[in-house]
């Protein structure tokens, strides 16, 4: 059960709901407007790093999908599990990133570099001079910008869930 009571979304703000459009009505966008315009930025950033970005869907979900499990943020890795499958993400590769002890034989050497390069975010904040060599080899300047904020994304998503206690919706 959440820590707070969820928003009423008829008290949200104007631009908050502009945002929201057609998306599901998920329990975080229920949670969010508790933060004022800062609801808005975070909607406008995640939209932006979800439907308007450059790196491929699915790598951008192994990144994600990671950065939930690494958090222990339950209610991330189950949303994200859907999109990735959505984007055309293995079955096979979502249980290896979502099932603790999984063998991570399942992915190439360009979805393996993602997740070394998340593990390194998330444990060290800054991959070393090696690794970023390795992404100014393997991905424009463009991608690897959008994999960083990615990762650093959604460790704020995942902190703000877990903070929070959001609940995974009925389905």
């Amino acid at each position: 059960m959440a820590r707070t009571a969820y928003f009423d979304l008829a008290q949200a703000s104007a631009a908050y709901t502009e945002l929201l459009g057609e998306r599901p009505p998920l329990n975080l966008y229920r949670m969010l407007p508790h933060a004022g315009p800062a609801a808005v930025g975070f909607l406008q950033l995640g939209g932006a790093l979800l439907r308007r970005g450059e790196l491929e869907a699915p790598l951008r979900e192994i990144a994600i999908l990671r950065v939930g499990m690494l958090s222990g943020a339950t209610y991330e890795v189950h949303q994200h599990k859907r999109i990735a499958r959505r984007v055309g993400l293995a079955p096979e590769k979502i249980a290896a990133l979502t099932e603790p002890g999984s063998d991570f034989g399942v992915f190439d050497e360009r979805e393996r570099f993602v997740l070394d390069f998340t593990d390194q975010v998330v444990h060290h904040v800054k991959v070393n001079d090696a690794m970023f060599a390795q992404a100014l080899a393997r991905f424009g300047e463009r991608q690897r910008a959008e994999l960083v904020l990615t990762i650093g994304f959604y460790m704020m998503v995942s902190r703000f869930l877990e903070n929070y206690e959001v609940d995974i919706e009925a389905q």
